[in-house]
Formats: structure tokens, sequence, C-alpha cells
């Protein structure tokens, strides 16, 4: 059995989400910190240039965005469950509009100039000049649009007050009574507004979200100890690749198991890794690479938010 490798860095949300859920299912992983701007030429070792945060890896196995990270976590531990039974369809709805929607305007409400001002008021203005450039190559070539800081302005009042009458008609502690995706495909959007006075009164201007947040943010990180991402890339290049899923390879556009192909992000960080096409399933497309530190891995993303494209 591999241990669970999360590629991440302290201030990204998505990572933040991974971790969350990692402690809520009180599993134990190792922490590889990766630089929050390109290049990463280790992690790109893994990825093949998959560019997003956080990355699970699990010995030769590489797993992208954080809608897969929790099918592998509810694989490597089924309870307490990220996706309740019966509940399945729901929750995954409201986490992928949280992932996109919400998370669209928290950028946009995040990045407005007086926040951005203190989020960076102890780093080198050399620092913020270069992730202003590198996140506009990341929202670079997506479907993905930048909303105007007055719109999401204007909307966060109809969307937090969705969310504190969800709150208010469940009689459990969250979202959907007990504690799923959704909370965490929520809980890191609105975690990242606390990171600055500027944006903070967002989120705690509504009490009974603000107790929700309290409560999701108490599942903590799991147990976790440090890793080098060096050591990261020996793991894989000593591992196996797990067997393939027990799923017919099904694919409406016509690609075939074994063809050369590359696999994008169609929103944002649309950077393609190029490889031989394992398996695509229901949700999961699987891609073979090589590299010569790495050795072979196998990329995992999910069907959706993803295209393929013949090489």
């Amino acid at each position: 059995m591999h241990e669970l490798i999360l590629h991440h860095y302290p201030t990204s949300p998505f990572a933040e989400k991974a971790r969350l859920m990692l402690g809520f299912k009180q599993l134990s992983w190792r922490s590889v910190m990766i630089p929050p701007l390109m290049p990463k030429p280790d992690l790109t070792a893994l990825t093949g240039g998959y560019r997003k945060t956080p990355v699970l890896q699990v010995g030769a196995d590489i797993y992208c965005d954080t809608a897969l990270i929790a099918r592998r976590l509810e694989a490597e531990k089924a309870t307490p469950a990220l996706l309740p039974e019966g509940q399945e369809f729901n929750v995954s709805l409201l986490a992928q509009w949280a992932d996109s929607v919400l998370f669209q305007h928290a950028v946009a409400l995040v990045f407005q100039p007086e926040s951005m001002a203190l989020r960076f008021a102890k780093v080198p203005p050399e620092f913020a000049k270069a992730f202003a450039a590198d996140r506009g190559a990341l929202f670079s070539g997506g479907t993905a649009t930048r909303l105007p800081l007055e719109q999401a302005k204007h909307n966060w009042p109809a969307l937090m007050g969705a969310l504190q009458r969800q709150l208010q008609r469940e009689q459990g502690d969250f979202l959907f009574g007990e504690s799923s995706l959704a909370d965490f495909s929520v809980a890191h959007c609105l975690w990242f507004l606390r990171g600055t006075p500027v944006t903070s009164p967002l989120v705690d201007d509504y009490p009974e979200v603000a107790a929700w947040l309290g409560r999701v943010l108490g599942f903590g990180h799991g147990s976790l100890s440090e890793m080098s991402s060096e050591q990261a890339i020996a793991v894989a290049r000593e591992a196996t690749p797990a067997a393939l899923p027990h799923e017919d390879f099904v694919d409406p556009n016509g690609f075939k198991a074994g063809q050369a192909v590359s696999i994008a992000a169609v929103d944002y960080g649309v950077d393609p890794v190029q490889g031989e096409l394992l398996h695509a399933g229901r949700d999961e497309l699987i891609l073979r690479r090589e590299d010569e530190r790495a050795g072979i891995v196998h990329m995992h993303f999910p069907r959706l938010g993803f295209r393929i494209e013949a090489r």
C-alpha cells in the first residue's frame, strides 16, 4: 500500500479543500511543498506540465483535480463518506457549482487591489509582479473569464443568502445535514476570502455561514509529515501504477485505448499533458506517460472539465 502524497502550497484554496478532505477522513499523508509560481520542474516530472494545485500522488498514480481526488480518497477510506449514499447527485452538483461559480466570485473579490495590497505587503515587489504574470498565464486560453469586481460584489449577497437558507433548513450542521464534499467545496472559497480584513467581512457578516465554516475547518488536516519533491519522484520511479479500473472503455468521440493523445483542462490552467490514453470511463480518464526522472506514471483526470485531443 502506497502512501498518500499531496503536492500543494499553503495559500492555495483548492489545496485547502484537499487538506480538509484528508482531515475529514482522518487520513495520514505526506506533504510535498511546491512553488506557487511556474516553473515547477519537480512537479512537472510527475505531471507532464499539468499546473493546477493540488495534485495527489499514490505511488506512480497521479490524480488531478480535487473532484477526482475526492473519489480517490473515498476508495482509500469509505467512511466517513464525502459522497453520502442517496445524496451523490445533489452533493456533486453543489460541489461543481462551488468550484466554478462561487470560486470565480471569490477570485474576483480576493484579487481586488485593496485585498492584494495586504496579501503582498511583506513580499518583494518582484514577487508580486511575477505572481500577476503567472496568474495571467494560468487564466489564459480557457473558458473561464475574470468576473468584474463590481459584478462579484453585486452578486455576493444573493449567493450568501442562498447558503444561509440552505443551512437554516437542514436539520444537521452541514449543507446536506451530514458533512459531505459539498461542504469542503464551498468552504475553500470562503477560507480564501478570510485571508485579509478587506474580504473577511464577506463571510463573517453572515452568522450562520460563519458558524458552519468554523465547523468545516474544525475537521483539520489529518496527520501529515513532510516529504521532499525528490523523494516523491523516487517513490513514483520505484512504483508500478495500479491496475486499470474494471470498466468498459467508452469514448463518445471515438478515441481508442492506446492512442497518443493530450488531455487538458478546459476552464483555466489549460496546459496539455501528452501520453497514451489507457482508460476512458464514465467519470475518469487515465493517461500513461514516461519521464526520465519519474519513470512510468499514470495520470488520472476527471472526465468533466477536461478534453482529449489527438496528437
